[in-house]
């Protein structure tokens, strides 16, 4: 499996309108790209903190999207690349990080209570 995350770092004085990421960006995200067979899932998450008490999160929200494959994501991606990137500025003038890994292990509170665990030894990003 492949996580795509893309990251906007927590930049003093930056524009990020979440209301406008959440009702419009990420929903139209999901439409084009959860079409794709390989789509797998995707979470948002909105920094808190930083590591010491009182500091800020380094990154003020982070998208992961689940693939099969970084394969299949750019096969969902590429068609809707100038689409999804145009878009960005009216949410924020942060110019996003993105970091493709391969997802070695993952779990859910279900799985865990089933006793169950996805271990991807071969890193290979196909589970």
């Amino acid at each position: 499996m492949t996580k795509i995350s893309v990251l906007y770092p927590n930049h003093k004085g930056a524009r990020f309108d979440v209301r406008y990421y959440l009702d419009r960006h990420v929903p139209r995200s999901i439409e084009l790209l959860g079409s794709h067979p390989g789509f797998k899932g995707v979470s948002i998450d909105r920094g808190a903190a930083g590591a010491e008490p009182g500091t800020d999160a380094p990154y003020v929200m982070m998208c992961h999207f689940l693939f099969d494959s970084q394969e299949d994501f750019l096969a969902a991606f590429t068609p809707h690349a100038t689409t999804l990137q145009g878009d960005v500025p009216n949410y924020t003038d942060i110019q996003p990080l993105i970091q493709i890994s391969d997802v070695l292990l993952s779990r859910t509170r279900q799985a865990v209570s089933e006793r169950q665990l996805v271990f991807h030894p071969e890193g290979t990003g196909r589970g």
